[in-house]
């Protein structure tokens, strides 16, 4: 595969591929009754522990924004995922909104830091739902998201690469313990034969993932250090590797991945970001839990807009309120709900764990693989 293709864009890329990586001979674990409880006993373990390790309170939030306050999530900086946008015809167009339908709530989070007085120390979590309209449906790629976006304000002295990965090894914890309490709660999960995650995440930064696999684009590297550290998070997505690639992606107006760090072998690198990947034994895959990142200050911003051509962005209300500098610094990121039900409840497809729409070339793949997706 072209390096540059594996960039952006989420998915597998054709159901003949999507049919040949499903698991055969696929048997759920859990009954669909046994499936929804457990989902609720997950999701509740998580935002409670989330809000002890990280000190989290939970805030609403908004399912559309205004067009124009550049708070929605692009999710990366090429333009190929664009949300869902409608006009309002308010008071016979005369005081008019175009709105759109949020894609993450990742810039939100750091306004509503502000909104509900949130100081030093102190974070929120929201139950974020989106629609991502541009993702190609596939096992673990659906239209529909849903996220715990959590954000926590920090101050100057926590922007490095030492407290990010004090708050990842807490998320972990988090994630771990879940996965701990569904399987006492459900015994099946244990019997399954699918080993348990592991106690501790391996730390790596892109540049040394690439300087082990030179040759294979980016899901390929991942998988194959998947095999030697079954749970990773990767340091520094976004900046421009030696071979002259980013690792993937990334927006250039919430995580900062400009900014100069060390590696442990004295390399200098970039970015204070990262993703949670682990191996998924169910459908022998990479499989991404969550993304997260300190986030941009005034200068980092520019920096990035100015690499990814995008300093029009500089307009915008969100933008300005970074520049100005009357937004908290802050760290955060989005654990995907329906990906993390996936995984703790050993499900072959997003679409046991989530209710959303699926075509129905899909429909027909799964059912001949006794996947039977929710509708």
């Amino acid at each position: 595969m072209d390096k540059h293709l594996d960039l952006a864009g989420p998915g597998i890329g054709t159901y003949e591929e999507v049919s040949q990586v499903l698991p055969q001979n696929y048997t759920s674990a859990l009954t669909p009754k046994e499936t929804q409880i457990a989902i609720t006993a997950a999701k509740n373990y998580i935002e409670e522990n989330l809000c002890k390790q990280l000190n989290l309170i939970r805030v609403t939030v908004p399912l559309i924004v205004d067009r124009n306050s550049g708070v929605n999530d692009y999710l990366d900086r090429d333009g190929s995922r664009t949300p869902v946008e409608f006009h309002i015809n308010n008071d016979h167009n005369k005081n008019p909104i175009d709105a759109q339908i949020v894609q993450a709530a990742t810039k939100w989070k750091r306004v509503a830091l502000k909104q509900f007085g949130l100081t030093l120390g102190e974070g929120l979590y929201t139950d974020m739902h989106a629609v991502r309209k541009d993702y190609f449906l596939d096992h673990d790629h659906s239209a529909y998201v849903d996220q715990w976006d959590w954000e926590l304000v920090i101050d100057d002295n926590q922007r490095n690469l030492g407290f990010l990965t004090d708050v990842v090894k807490k998320i972990w914890k988090v994630l771990k313990g879940a996965e701990t309490h569904v399987r006492d709660m459900f015994p099946a999960l244990r019997e399954s034969g699918y080993p348990a995650l592991p106690e501790e995440l391996k730390f790596l930064h892109a540049e040394e993932i690439l300087d082990r696999y030179p040759d294979l684009p980016r899901k390929q590297r991942e998988t194959a250090i998947l095999q030697e550290y079954p749970a990773i998070f990767i340091y520094g997505i976004g900046w421009t590797l030696k071979d002259g690639y980013p690792h993937e992606m990334r927006a250039p107006d919430y995580d900062d991945w400009v900014t100069e760090t060390v590696g442990v072998n004295g390399e200098m690198m970039h970015g204070l970001n990262g993703d949670i990947l682990v191996w998924n034994p169910v459908t022998q895959r990479r499989h991404e839990l969550t993304s997260m990142g300190i986030r941009v200050n005034a200068d980092t911003l520019k920096q990035q807009l100015e690499i990814t051509s995008q300093t029009d962005f500089l307009e915008l209300p969100y933008h300005k309120a970074i520049i100005n500098n009357e937004l908290p610094l802050s760290i955060g990121g989005g654990i995907g709900q329906s990906r993390t039900f996936m995984l703790l409840l050993q499900k072959a497809h997003i679409g046991e764990v989530s209710v959303t729409v699926w075509p129905q070339k899909l429909k027909d793949i799964c059912a001949e693989k006794n996947i039977h997706v929710l509708e």
